[in-house]
């Protein structure tokens, strides 16, 4: 197939999602059209079946700002007419959705061509942008004129459902994982650098957004220490949040032992000396960070929100605890790194259940849902 996708470039879950996906179908014998405002930060390769289009938008006098959602049809369009499209992949509602919608007409009038849009959401999307009020209808109009939608959860699908007036069924497509690059492999000269004595490796990845809580982070790592554990902190991203993580570590007295990485694209290096994966977000529609350190046989301890639970499973990949509760996650986390056998057991669970988020899989259920859409054969739900 000749597959259009659409994605924001960012290091969120959703541009290293639809990257990925572009990379695997070119992998099958699909050519792919990856359509964004700049280069996404995992389409690092060269490919001769991946084509990069890059959507530029010119700034006028009139416009206060940029009119990109159209800037992005148009360049929809070029790529439905000119590239002669099967199908077109976009990722996270506004506008994605929108243009495409937009596109999909002006080809339709002007070639009689009547290219699918597929629309994949993915989270904020939805729980945040998508369920302000002045985007609400548009959200609702562009999702059920997708001819297909698929959501990375089923709590992500419970909650369109729940805060839109959606009559498009939605179809659960988790996201996925390679499971070569991401396993554990021996980076014993590494954790000697850092770990000279041993220490056991707890590790936090994030874009230290307030949503992620990266201070609950190091509020965990306090008390873990002040149980007798030798312990290093490995804090891997940036972002508003850390000058506060910062200053707490100085406030704590912890800073011998946090170190922050800042934004690494090989965080599989650091996930490979763990021994404990930390996520206590505020929300969180999927958890692909957790996937990827359990891929590398880390248990991780996360909050029981959003679309966590689907992945971290309580008792056999790690734990669960409530939103906010740092003496819960301390107290499993003591836990698990003072119980060899348990974590050995858990480290073994959590890998076996990021295999079940097998990329190859994942993205051939992704080609099936091409194929019905291509020949029509989906219904709408209520």
């Amino acid at each position: 197939m000749n597959i259009g996708i659409v994605c924001y470039p960012t290091f969120g879950g959703s541009g290293v999602v639809a990257t990925e996906l572009a990379k695997t179908l070119a992998k099958k014998g699909h050519t792919i059209h990856v359509l964004s405002y700049a280069r996404p930060a995992r389409l690092n390769t060269l490919d001769t079946d991946i084509t990069y289009h890059e959507v530029s938008v010119n700034s006028y006098p009139l416009f206060e700002y940029p009119p990109y959602a159209l800037a992005l049809a148009s360049q929809m369009v070029n790529l439905i007419e000119f590239q002669d499209l099967d199908l077109l992949h976009v990722h996270y509602a506004i506008p994605h959705a929108t243009s495409a919608y937009l596109a999909k007409q002006i080809t339709r009038e002007r070639t009689k061509n009547k290219v699918p849009i597929v629309t994949t959401l993915h989270g904020t999307d939805i729980t945040l942008v998508g369920s302000d009020p002045s985007y609400k209808h548009v959200v609702e109009f562009s999702i059920d004129q997708s001819d297909g939608v698929t959501a990375v959860s089923d709590y992500l699908r419970r909650e369109t459902y729940d805060r839109f007036d959606i009559k498009n069924e939605i179809r659960v497509i988790p996201n996925f994982i390679d499971l070569e690059r991401f396993q554990k492999s021996n980076k014993s000269h590494f954790k000697k650098a850092i770990c000279p004595d041993d220490e056991k490796v707890i590790v936090h990845v994030s874009n230290f957004r307030k949503v992620k809580r990266v201070p609950e982070v190091v509020s965990v790592f306090a008390r873990i220490l002040k149980n007798g554990i030798k312990a290093k902190l490995l804090l891997v991203g940036d972002g508003p949040d850390r000058q506060k993580a910062e200053q707490q570590c100085r406030d704590l007295g912890i800073c011998g032992n946090v170190r922050f990485l800042g934004k690494l694209e090989q965080v599989e290096e650091v996930l490979s000396i763990a021994d404990l994966f930390l996520i206590p977000s505020g929300s969180e529609t999927f958890g692909l960070a957790a996937l990827e350190a359990m891929s590398c046989s880390v248990p991780v301890i996360s909050s029981n929100i959003g679309g966590l639970p689907e992945v971290n499973v309580h008792g056999e990949t790690g734990y669960l605890c409530d939103l906010d509760d740092v003496d819960c996650m301390a107290e499993y986390a003591v836990k698990i790194l003072t119980d060899e056998k348990l974590h050995a057991t858990m480290a073994k669970n959590a890998r076996k259940r990021a295999e079940k988020f097998n990329q190859d899989a994942v993205v051939e259920e992704y080609i099936h849902f091409y194929e019905k859409v291509s020949n029509g054969v989906l219904e709408k739900s209520g």
